[in-house]
C-alpha cells in the first residue's frame, strides 16, 4: 500500500464541537419525535365488530363466512384467478395460501366497536363483557393478534359514555388477566389535538390507579373530520395530535364515510379513491412518517353478498382498492364484512408474491456489495427488509424461501429495516 497523502484542515476542532453544541437540543428532538418504526408486525386489516354482537366465536364466525364465500362463489383457484385477473403462476399458490389463512388467523385485528356500529342498550354490560372476551380468547390462544375497541369520541355530547366505556373495558382486563400484549384502542372522531391530550390524561389516570407503567396503554387515532387535516391556522393538525399523543399514538385510520361526508362528497362517490381521501391519507402519511405511528386506509361499503354476479362485482372492486392502497403503502385498511375477507389476503398475497424474488434478490445483492442493474441506496434496503418482513408476518411469504435467497436470518432483516438514526450501513450474521 502506498504512502498516504497528507490531508490539511483550516477550521479548529472548538468550530465543529461549537456546531455540534448548538445543534444539541435538535438532536435531542430528533430522537425524540422520530424514532422510526417499531419493528413490530402491522396487522393488514382491522375488522368492526358492534359491542352488542360480539362473541367468543366472532373470529372463527369471520373466517367459516368467508371460506363459505369461496365454496360458493369461487371453489377453486382457476375461477378465484379468472374473477380477480391473478396470474397463472400466482393462481394456485395464492388461494391456497388464502384458504389456509381464513382457517389458521382469519382475523388480524378485531376492533369491538361502542361507536358509529354500536347498537346496545346497556353499554357498560357490552364492554365488561368484551373485556371478559378478549381476556379469555388471549388466555385460550384464540385471540386475534391485535384486539381492542372504539369507545365513543371526546365530543362533549358523547364525551363521559366514552371515557366510562373505556374505564369499564381497561378494569375488566385488569380483572380478568390482565392487559394483553395485542390491546389496542381507538379514539375516533378527533378533530382537535386537545381532544387527543383529554385522551391522554384519561388513560395517565387509569395507569396511575392500577400502579402501571406510565405510557402502558397507547391507542389509535381516526381521522374523520376535515378539520383533522387542515387546522384553522393553515398546519396540518394531524400532526399536531401526533405530538399531543405524548408518545402513545401507534396509528392514524382514515374513516372514508365520515371524512368524505364532512367534505359535502355525495354518497355515490365516497370512496377510498376519491381524491379527497387520496389528499387527507397523503398528509396523514407525510406527518406520521418516522413517527412510529402507522397510517391505515379506510374502507368500501359495497358488500359481496347476493348473487354470484354481484359478489364477484364486490370482491374485483375490494381487491382493487387493497391493491392500490398498497402501492401506495397503506399497509392497513378495514374489511366490514367477512366476504371482505378472502379477496383482502388475496390482494395482500399477491402484492408480495410479485415482488418477492426481485426484492430478495436487491437486498442480498446490496447486503454482498454485489452491484447489480439498480443502484440501491440504504434508505431502499430499509425499504425492501421491511416489504419481506411485511410479507413473513401476514402469512403471504415464507421464512425458509426469504432466507434462501436473501442469505439472511430475521434477525439481519430486523437489522436493515430498523437501523439506528444516522446508521443504515448493516452486515449480515453470515
Amino acid at each position: 500500500m502506498g504512502q498516504q497523502e497528507k490531508v490539511s484542515t483550516s477550521l479548529a476542532g472548538a468550530v465543529s464541537e461549537g456546531i455540534s453544541a448548538s445543534l444539541a437540543a435538535v438532536d435531542a428532538e430528533l430522537d425524540r419525535r422520530y424514532p422510526g418504526d417499531p419493528g413490530t408486525r402491522q396487522p393488514v386489516h382491522t375488522v368492526y365488530v358492534p359491542g352488542n354482537v360480539f362473541d367468543a366465536g366472532t373470529s372463527r364466525s369471520w373466517g367459516d363466512q368467508a371460506l363459505a364465500a369461496l365454496d360458493e362463489h369461487a371453489p377453486d383457484a382457476a375461477s378465484f384467478a379468472a374473477v380477480l385477473g391473478l396470474s397463472d403462476d400466482l393462481a394456485e399458490d395464492v388461494y391456497g395460501r388464502v384458504r389456509a389463512k381464513l382457517e389458521r388467523e382469519p382475523v388480524e385485528d378485531l376492533r369491538v366497536d361502542f361507536e358509529d356500529g354500536y347498537g346496545g342498550r346497556d353499554e357498560d354490560q357490552d364492554a365488561a363483557r368484551a373485556a371478559r372476551l378478549i381476556s379469555e380468547a388471549y388466555a385460550h390462544g384464540t385471540a386475534a393478534p391485535y384486539m381492542g375497541i372504539r369507545m365513543k369520541c371526546m365530543e362533549s355530547a358523547v364525551r363521559d359514555r366514552g371515557i366510562r366505556t373505556t374505564d369499564v373495558f381497561l378494569t375488566g382486563l385488569l380483572e380478568n388477566g390482565g392487559l394483553p400484549d395485542g390491546l389496542v384502542l381507538t379514539l375516533p372522531k378527533v378533530t382537535y389535538p386537545e381532544q387527543v391530550s383529554a385522551f391522554v390524561r384519561l388513560l395517565e389516570a387509569f395507569e396511575k390507579a392500577h400502579g402501571l407503567d406510565a405510557g402502558r396503554l397507547g391507542f389509535e387515532i381516526q381521522i374523520e373530520t376535515s378539520q383533522s387535516i387542515l387546522a384553522t391556522d393553515g398546519t396540518a393538525a394531524v400532526a399536531r395530535m401526533i405530538g399531543a399523543a405524548e408518545g402513545r399514538a401507534t396509528g392514524l385510520h382514515y374513516g372514508t364515510f365520515d371524512y368524505s361526508a364532512c367534505l359535502g362528497v355525495s354518497a355515490a362517490y365516497q370512496a377510498s379513491d376519491h381524491p379527497a381521501a387520496d389528499h387527507a391519507k397523503a398528509v396523514m402519511q407525510v406527518a406520521a412518517a418516522g413517527t412510529g405511528v402507522r397510517v391505515s386506509d379506510g374502507s368500501t361499503n359495497v358488500l359481496p353478498v347476493g348473487s354470484t354476479e354481484h359478489v364477484h362485482e364486490a370482491w374485483r372492486l375490494h381487491y382493487g382498492l387493497t391493491r392500490r392502497a398498497l402501492a401506495r403503502a397503506y399497509y392497513q385498511g378495514w374489511d366490514m364484512h367477512p366476504g371482505h375477507i378472502p379477496t383482502r389476503y388475496a390482494a395482500v398475497f399477491a402484492f408480495y408474491r410479485e415482488g418477492f424474488e426481485a426484492a430478495a434478490k436487491r437486498l442480498s445483492a446490496y447486503a454482498n456489495h454485489a452491484g447489480g442493474d439498480v443502484m440501491d441506496e440504504p434508505a431502499t434496503a430499509k425499504a425492501l427488509s421491511s416489504y419481506l418482513l411485511r410479507g413473513i408476518d401476514c402469512g403471504a411469504l415464507d421464512t425458509a424461501e426469504v432466507d434462501a435467497l436473501t442469505g439472511m436470518t430475521r434477525a439481519d432483516l430486523d437489522r436493515f429495516a430498523a437501523p439506528r438514526r444516522g446508521d443504515l450501513t448493516v452486515t449480515t450474521d453470515r
